[in-house]
Parts: C-alpha cells; structure tokens; sequence
C-alpha cells in the first residue's frame, strides 16, 4: 500500500502524521512525507532596489524548512516501524498534492484539515477540499477535532 501524508508545519498535520503512524498497516506499506513549498510571490511594484537574491534566500529557506519537516515526520514514522521516505516539491498544495499521488500511485492521501466554513473557507481557501475533490484515490482527512484529542 501507498500512503501519501501532506504535512505543513501545522498541529493538523501532526495529528495526521500521528493518525498515520498509529495504524496497524499491511507489511508493505510505504509512506511518502510530502510537503509543498509555494513560490514567494514577486513584489507588486518595482522597487528602487533589487529584490532578487532576497527572493531566492527567502525560497531557499523555505525549501530547507520543509526538508527537515518531512525528514523529522518520516524519522517517526520509521520509528513506529513504517517504511518512509521524504518529498519535497514546488507549487500550491492543492495541485502538488494530487499531482504527486497521479505519478506516484498512491493508495490513499492522508491530509489534516482546520474544518473552516463559510466566510473563513472562502478567504482562506481549502487545500483539504480541493485534494478531496480532485484525488485519483481515497482520500482521509484528519480534521481539527482529532488534533485536538491527539493533542
């Protein structure tokens, strides 16, 4: 089985990674620890001075930070006796989480979710409802309620 577990540096996501870690899964289970690191946006005016090498350092740590998250959640899960494996790949998590479950085949996508609705929903957007709605397989969703009893 393939499990793909999208985390972000969240409570959510560690209930999910926690979900994930505590389930009794076939022998052959493969977990793969993704996280998404979307671009930093490029200032709106031109400024007086160049922005550019600030850009790539602020993209580059990103990048670094979500290395050490998914490597420090594929070490737990390793330690619950899981095979894991880190990722990291570049974009908006609504598209690199179902993008990366397409070319990897993945069984089922685990995600956390903080269960807005409404106003909240619509200005903050759902990556958790879009990787559901889009999803070429099953996927749970670890919602705000179970952070909280992991917790």
């Amino acid at each position: 089985m393939k499990i793909l577990l999208a985390v972000d540096d969240s409570s959510l996501s560690s209930a999910a990674a926690g979900v994930v870690g505590a389930r009794p899964w076939p022998s052959n289970t493969v977990v793969r620890v993704l996280s998404a690191v979307e671009p930093v946006p490029l200032p709106a005016t031109e400024l007086w001075y160049d922005t550019s090498n600030l850009i790539e350092r602020a993209q580059q740590e990103l990048h670094a930070r979500a290395k050490a998250l998914t490597e420090r959640v594929t070490q737990t899960l390793q330690r619950s006796g899981l095979l894991a494996e880190p990722a990291v790949r570049e974009g908006d998590p609504r598209s690199v989480i179902v993008d990366e479950a397409e070319r990897w085949g993945a069984d089922l996508i685990v995600v956390g979710s903080h269960g807005y609705t409404g106003l909240q929903r619509f200005l903050l957007g759902s990556v958790a409802q879009s990787v559901v709605n889009h999803a070429p397989c099953s996927v749970e969703v670890v919602r705000a309620k179970a952070a909280a009893a992991a917790g």
